[in-house]
């Protein structure tokens, strides 16, 4: 997905790793309202504030947010 699409849909999986052995990268599971699912990386308040099961949002050239 490029930075600038918009899109919105469900948190079905919360995932952080070391993937560098220095950074930690939280990211969530999410399927889209047309059915597909995407990885997506968002910052760490954002995925300490979500659950499985809550609504993802993001609009065009802003970061991913609870909705």
């Amino acid at each position: 997905m490029a930075a600038q699409d918009a899109w919105s849909g469900t948190v079905v999986r919360k995932t952080r790793a070391l993937l560098d052995g220095s950074n930690l990268y939280r990211r969530v599971e999410v399927r889209l309202e047309d059915g597909t699912t995407a990885r997506v990386r968002v910052r760490r308040a954002v995925w300490k504030d979500l659950q499985v099961g809550d609504r993802l949002v993001k609009e065009a050239g802003a970061d991913p947010h609870r909705g």
